[in-house]
């Protein structure tokens, strides 16, 4: 008896992943990345502690998820995503809960530590690394529309402040960690490995043949299934000079990402007579502005140079910061968030896009894994440097122009980082 052709699915599953890292970055992003300013006001206000140690103490937030991307990385290749969000959410919620309680200084360290391994576990690498595997044409709009909802999250970021207000930072501290349980947990129940273990193809292509399921590295239509050319060892992507340059541009872009969420309401506020409740209305405006840029650079991604798309972006991120650093008038705020959001929005999901496409999806968990001890060093350097700046200064205005004209500077990265050639191997 002749066996019926397969049929494609109604809906691809690599989009319930994509639609559970939605959920999972709106988390991330309202309740902890784009909280940081809030919490920095509020801490140093209940203990006096000096704003270079507390923002030393957010840092850690970005420096221990670097320290963990190679093991992290390593742990995504060969267990799958799904392990490795559970632990991470698990820890991510049991990190805010202790930040409630905390009494001292080391106790600040501490609880963050569990909030940056859980959140990196549970966050951007390991989600990203699971969509690369699903989808290989739809590659950047998949990314692009999975971090759309890091950029929603901004529209709950007013509510964690209001919460502040209301009822405290501890009871919010220790709310966002049940929340996290309560939506993590089911969240991560998505991320199976691959399609190749469900019997499907990334895209959701249907194989040529009504063969029984051919084993990762089978040829179809000319490539890999596991691999969009030929998949690259850590060792060997390490050795290519893109793996560097992709790294050093990311790493520059994030010294702007890392430092707004900590410094820009206090700049507001503090050094330039904002209210509170106005600066609530600008991560909002950074959202609008980040998912309109994350549907143009997921389009242009999948169309053109992932890398020249980057490049562009970077002076958007630069240029944001040196208007910031020279006004804090209503106009070039919204300038800022214009420029800053879309760039943002653009660049962001073409990170992991462009590794996957440079380096293949074998190996991607580890390589990305390696990256993130470079990349992340910026989101670390930035908000310290400003911090250091302004305890010594009184004002933000020299840290924000010389971030701004390190950012653009770093285009160069991107414009260099061209693809490189299969591995050579002796067989």
């Amino acid at each position: 008896m002749q066996q019926a052709p397969p049929t494609r699915p109604k809906i691809f599953y690599g989009w319930w992943i994509v639609t559970a890292g939605f959920a999972v970055q709106i988390l991330h992003s309202s309740l902890l990345f784009l909280s940081q300013g809030a919490y920095l006001i509020e801490l140093q206000a209940a203990f006096g502690w000096s704003r270079s140690n507390i923002s030393a103490a957010l840092s850690l937030l970005r420096l221990e998820s670097g320290l963990l991307g190679p093991l992290q990385g390593w742990a995504i290749d060969h267990y799958g995503a799904r392990p490795v969000m559970r632990v991470g959410t698990l820890l991510f919620g049991v990190g805010f809960i202790a930040l409630g309680q905390i009494q001292s200084i080391w106790q600040l360290y501490a609880s963050l530590a569990f909030v940056a391994i859980g959140s990196s576990l549970g966050g951007f690498l390991t989600i990203h690394t699971a969509i690369a595997h699903w989808f290989f044409r739809k590659r950047a709009r998949a990314m692009s529309i999975a971090s759309a909802g890091f950029a929603s999250g901004a529209m709950l970021a007013p509510v964690v402040a209001w919460t502040m207000v209301e009822f405290g930072w501890r009871a919010t501290a220790v709310g966002s960690g049940i929340v996290i349980l309560a939506i993590g947990m089911p969240a991560s129940q998505f991320f199976h490995r691959s399609p190749e273990d469900r019997g499907m193809l990334p895209d959701g292509d249907l194989p040529r043949t009504s063969a029984p399921p051919l084993a990762p590295d089978a040829p179809i239509g000319g490539r890999s299934l596991f691999g969009d050319d030929l998949d690259f060892t850590v060792r060997e992507a390490m050795r290519d000079r893109a793996f560097w340059l992709i790294a050093l541009g990311h790493g520059t872009a994030l010294l702007v990402t890392g430092t707004i969420p900590v410094h820009l309401v206090p700049y507001l506020v503090e050094q330039n007579g904002w209210q509170l409740a106005a600066t609530s209305l600008v991560f909002p405006a950074i959202m609008v502005m980040q998912i309109t840029g994350q549907g143009i650079g997921g389009v242009l991604g999948d169309l053109y140079s992932k890398r020249l798309v980057a490049a562009v972006a970077m002076f958007g991120h630069g240029g944001a910061f040196i208007l910031l650093a020279f006004s804090a008038s209503v106009p070039a705020v919204a300038g800022a968030i214009v420029l800053h959001g879309l760039a943002w929005g653009s660049r962001g999901p073409l990170m992991m896009a462009i590794r996957a496409d440079y380096f293949g999806r074998r190996n991607l968990g580890i390589i990305a894994g390696w990256s993130n001890g470079i990349t992340l060093t910026g989101s670390v350097i930035g908000p310290v440097y400003a911090g250091v700046l302004y305890d010594q200064t009184g004002e933000y205005n020299t840290a924000f122009w010389t971030l701004g004209v390190a950012t653009i500077l770093s285009t160069v990265f991107f414009l260099a980082a061209r693809k490189p050639p299969p591995p050579t191997r002796v067989s």
